[in-house]
């Protein structure tokens, strides 16, 4: 039987903390707050509600809730998704709404019913007016009321924040952390659609970004986006995020933009035992998503009692329209495949368009030419010197941005080879952010490859403590330690790094040197080719086959992987580092170093890994090699 979903005695229908309001349409949380929902998220929920006790089948919740239209069941699955969200419900949990599988869904929550509200609905001016102590941000209506009831307001406003915040603080000592500790690491999590169908990745993993660098600093270890980006999924549990990221505590949130304005549910859970530390509400127009991600951090910070970090130090812009573009060029550009890369330039120069003072997006164009290089073979001599030039702008705009500094100094590392304007560079950009986990890697990258082991190791290791899930400085850690010929402890790091995240490629081109160095063949061609596959034919990997197959004898085969990356039909020409390393397989001493010298004037990157990379030590007492270690600068 079809239940109406607009009864003409608008009950008020309540379960554990919330309440449906039929009269307004609305879902109401803990203290009044307004729960975002879509609309047919709201008439699904409220046809569970008041069907509660009994399984729906998913055909009959379809059709009362899309009757005469078509639609497909993932439609009601994405809103089931989001409504569990909006209510604090997390994976697999069932507190209000269980699955059954293979038939539909059952609300399983004990429901009261008061049929008429205990209030009047609320008018369009209440609606619109600010609620700071639920957290609610809303824009005020052209037609408020001036004068006595606008100072009234604020007045009541006022109290309403004092008494909130010490009630806060009362649970915060009395239940919140039994132990009296502080939490001291925090990860923002991507946030995710109210409605799975309508997401927006940029935006969700842009409020992200903006949140973690807003709330990072010496009283909070917050983890980078780097780390959790992969943590997007609309189905992700926050606590098992958190557990895997090693912190204390999750802010997650959920966003939904409708005709120009954003609205805003988030939540800060401890990890441990899942519970709520904190819950806001924020409405606003797009236009104000600035404000909106000032109030989150401003109440998170609050909750956690810590300082935000200093906004002078902040990259910022004023246009929303490069904000968004922005996020759209790290959304694409981090992916690091080539059309992938293409995409995130593009968005990178239309955000620098929109807003040419906006630092961050050359940081961003800097990375991503750089990586075309290092990634997809592109030529250093196309992409090396436009990666500087945008990096030492992005100095110029703010000297404050120490991913400016980062991104300079890697650039002097990778194409200059100016070892001490890179060391120069990176070092102002720890003073600036003593904290940045990428600066402290970019520092041990350079100190490992001058031979500097030691503090190489301490400087991953410091990155490690900021950010010790994240894949690619665990790889980097590996690698550092075989360059210092540590190969043991080399393998075990990097195994644990796959295990860490199986479908990143660097840990297994990586380990492959360290097969190679044991004369373990097969597990180090197994390897190389692993990393092959997973970047559509990386030279690197390819060339480290090779390699692996000459010096186990396998010579024809050797010369067949030597064959292919010469081939003219290749898109892109391999580097001729890739051939000298198959060449020096071989036993071709003097084609290797003709190699390695016409890699040298197409100044390739990786000739950085000269001085410390263990399969050039046959050509050390080279005369040619030894002139070209002094031309490097080593």
């Amino acid at each position: 039987m079809r239940v109406d979903l607009n009864p003409s005695n608008r009950p008020v229908y309540r379960f554990d903390v919330y309440r449906v309001d039929s009269s307004t349409r609305r879902v109401f949380g803990p203290d009044d707050e307004v729960i975002p929902l879509m609309p047919k998220a709201y008439e699904i929920l409220l046809y569970l509600v008041t069907n509660s006790g009994r399984v729906i089948e998913k055909d009959e919740l379809m059709t009362a809730v899309w009757p005469d239209t078509a639609v497909e069941e993932n439609n009601l699955t994405q809103n089931i998704s989001a409504i569990r969200r909006a209510l604090g419900e997390r994976l697999r949990e069932n507190r209000f709404i269980a699955t059954v599988p293979g038939r539909g869904y059952e609300f399983v929550a004990q429901v009261t019913v008061e049929e008429y509200p205990l209030e009047p609905p609320e008018s369009d001016h209440d609606e619109n007016n600010e609620d700071h102590g639920s957290g609610k941000v809303s824009p005020r209506s052209p037609s408020a009321t001036p004068g006595i009831y606008r100072r009234g307001a604020i007045a009541l406003a006022a109290v309403l924040v004092i008494g909130l915040a010490s009630i806060g603080f009362f649970f915060w000592n009395k239940g919140g952390d039994q132990t009296g500790a502080r939490i001291s690491s925090l990860a923002v999590l991507p946030f995710k659609p109210l409605v799975a169908g309508s997401r927006d990745e940029a935006f969700e993993m842009g409020i992200a970004d903006t949140l973690i660098r807003k709330l990072s600093g010496e009283q909070l270890n917050v983890r980078p986006l780097t780390s959790v980006r992969r943590f997007a999924s609309p189905e992700q549990d926050s606590a098992d995020a958190g557990r895997q990221l090693g912190v204390e505590a999750v802010l997650d949130g959920a966003i939904m933009i409708v005709d120009g304005r954003v609205r805003v549910s988030a939540e800060l859970i401890r990890v441990s035992d899942g519970r709520r530390l904190w819950t806001g509400q924020f409405d606003d127009d797009l236009t104000d998503i600035f404000k909106v991600q000032d109030s989150i951090s401003e109440r998170v910070a609050s909750a956690l009692r810590i300082s935000l970090a200093d906004r002078s130090k902040l990259p910022s812009t004023v246009s929303v329209e490069a904000y968004q573009l922005y996020m759209k060029g790290e959304l694409h550009a981090k992916r690091l495949i080539l059309p992938e890369l293409q995409k995130g330039i593009a968005f990178y120069e239309q955000a620098i368009a929109a807003d040419p003072s906006y630092a961050l997006a050359y940081v961003g164009l800097a990375n991503a030419y750089r990586s075309m290089v290092l990634t997809n073979d592109a030529s250093p001599h196309e992409m090396m010197p436009k990666a500087r030039s945008v990096a030492s702008r992005s100095v110029e705009i703010d000297s404050n941005l120490a991913e400016a500094w980062t991104a300079l100094a890697i650039s002097e590392f990778w194409y200059e080879w100016n070892w001490n304007a890179a060391e120069e560079h990176l070092r102002r950009a720890l003073e600036l952010d003593p904290r940045n986990p990428p600066t402290h890697a970019s520092y041990a990258h350079l100190l490992s490859n001058l031979g500097r082991h030691d503090e190489a190791l301490g400087s991953i290791k410091r990155a490690l403590e900021l950010d010790p899930s994240n894949p690619l400085l665990n790889a980097m850690e590996g690698q550092i330690l075989c360059l210092a010929g540590r190969q043991s402890e080399s393998t075990n790091r990097l195994r644990a790094t796959i295990d860490l995240d199986p479908n990143f490629w660097l840990p297994h081109l990586f380990i492959s040197r360290n097969y190679i160095i044991d004369q373990n063949w097969d597990a180090a061609i197994a390897s190389a080719t692993r990393a092959k596959d997973m970047t559509n034919g990386n030279s690197e990997a390819t060339a480290t086959i090779g390699y692996a197959l000459a010096l186990s004898g396998r010579k024809d085969e050797a010369r067949e992987v030597l064959s292919y990356l010469l081939s003219p039909s290749l898109s892109t020409p391999t580097p001729s580092y890739s051939t000298a390393i198959i060449y020096l397989g071989l036993g071709d001493r003097e084609r290797a170093m003709e190699a390695l010298e016409a890699a040298y004037q197409q100044r390739y990157p990786l000739l950085v890994f000269l001085k410390v990379e263990p399969k050039w030590n046959d050509l050390r007492s080279e005369p040619r090699f030894i002139k070209l270690m002094e031309r490097m600068k080593f």
